[in-house]
């Protein structure tokens, strides 16, 4: 076996509670801030949780005009606004590249929630024959990935991954293949997801899956603290241009880092609650260095699931320790999702984008809330401050209802010669 084409990290675009500029929702991580409060989409008096991390001041309208806007549901603008940024940020010139070559991979774990829940209004107000035309294809879960294709008129793979919260890290991964094998030459990829909508928060509370902190909705997100009782609903997406070096090199790409792992498993026990000894967890890790021919000990970062729930953290932390042995103590790890919530199939494209400005920056964003580690959480957090250290070699984790589980490895980009 040779080694695999390598694959680089050019491009990213976020839309998140804490900004929608790769400048500002980085500060906002390395501050500490929130993005985190009560929730304005709709009325949420008889709801159980208020608050989550909503995208504010959203037009759509004025980003791609009031009838295009009007044919795409909220996921979907925030996966095509996400790709628009990520396109700009990394200078490709997609009209000047065969379009059979280039390819679009982005998940959603729910996609059109909003569209399917405002149209089954009319129906039964008004009658199936009210049922907008356009209800279908702006509901569909691989929509964000079709508009995206349509956009640059990109012909090569393109495919849309729904693996609940694991989605977005499915999908990237799934492009690294497609690029490894030479199936495609640059692929747009990462998750999106809007499920701020009645059915979404009113489902995740019912479970009991979400904090209650409503008279404190800044502090909600806690991973691995001994107080936390559950994750925070958020939207948004984070999209990432990948893409095969030789054509980042001909192009002379700014490289944030070099995609060199992934790995997956199934938990295949349980369609909501983790293995309690995070086994499915540590495979999917274990598989992912392998991927990348990276020994533990040199990983120097871990961008966590993290998502503050009393299972999740825990099992997360054991699986940790099974992979990395004598070196989980000394890893760095943090959540993001104590700033920004949890973006569900959206939330592995939010949180590698921050891994790569981990490389990018040599800063480690903190785990916001963590006062009180709870126990067995007994490892480096990062605890409620950023902290400054060279990283070369990141790994980003992402678990999904259903027991899916997805990690992701880069690496600061070394040319070969």
């Amino acid at each position: 076996m040779g080694h695999p084409r390598r694959v680089v990290i050019t491009g990213m675009g976020v839309v998140t509670s804490l900004g929608e500029s790769l400048e500002t929702y980085w500060s906002a991580l390395c501050s500490g801030m929130s993005g985190i409060g009560p929730l304005t989409l709709f009325d949420t008096t008889e709801f159980k949780v208020k608050f989550g991390g909503q995208v504010r001041n959203w037009d759509p309208a004025s980003r791609f005009g009031v009838k295009e806007a009007r044919h795409l549901d909220r996921f979907a603008q925030f996966a095509l606004a996400a790709a628009i940024s990520a396109v700009e940020d990394s200078g490709i010139d997609l009209a000047s590249m065969p379009p059979e070559n280039c390819g679009v991979m982005i998940g959603s774990g729910i996609g059109g929630l909003s569209e399917f829940e405002s149209q089954h209004t009319v129906m039964m107000e008004k009658g199936p024959s009210r049922i907008s035309p356009f209800t279908i294809p702006k509901l569909i879960v691989n929509a964000g990935s079709a508009q995206v294709s349509i956009k640059w008129g990109l012909q090569g793979p393109c495919s849309a991954v729904a693996t609940a919260c694991a989605s977005a890290a499915n999908a990237i991964g799934d492009a690294l293949k497609l690029i490894q094998a030479g199936w495609a030459d640059v692929m747009i990829t990462g998750g999106s997801e809007a499920a701020i909508t009645h059915m979404g928060l009113g489902g995740f509370a019912s479970m009991r899956a979400l904090s209650t902190r409503n008279d404190d909705p800044t502090h909600a997100s806690r991973p691995f603290d001994r107080d936390r009782d559950g994750f925070v609903l958020s939207e948004g997406a984070g999209i990432l241009i990948i893409e095969a070096e030789e054509i980042a090199l001909r192009r002379g790409a700014r490289i944030y880092a070099e995609l060199i792992g992934y790995g997956m498993s199934a938990d295949g026990s349980h369609i909501t609650a983790p293995d309690e000894q995070g086994r499915g967890a540590a495979r999917a890790m274990r598989r992912c260095l392998d991927d990348a021919r990276v020994s533990p000990e040199e990983v120097d970062y871990i961008n966590a699931h993290g998502t503050s729930t009393p299972l999740g953290d825990l099992a997360e932390t054991i699986a940790m320790k099974s992979v990395f042995g004598p070196h989980a103590s000394s890893l760095k790890i943090s959540s993001t999702k104590s700033q920004l919530g949890h973006l569900l199939g959206a939330s592995g494209g939010v949180e590698l984008v921050a891994s790569a400005l981990t490389i990018h920056h040599n800063v480690l964003p903190p785990t916001m809330n963590l006062d009180h580690p709870g126990e067995g959480c007994d490892l480096d957090y990062i605890p409620n401050v950023a902290r400054e250290a060279h990283v070369d070699t990141v790994m980003s984790n992402s678990f999904g209802f259903g027991g899916h589980n997805a990690s992701l490895l880069i690496r600061r980009y070394r040319p070969a010669h």
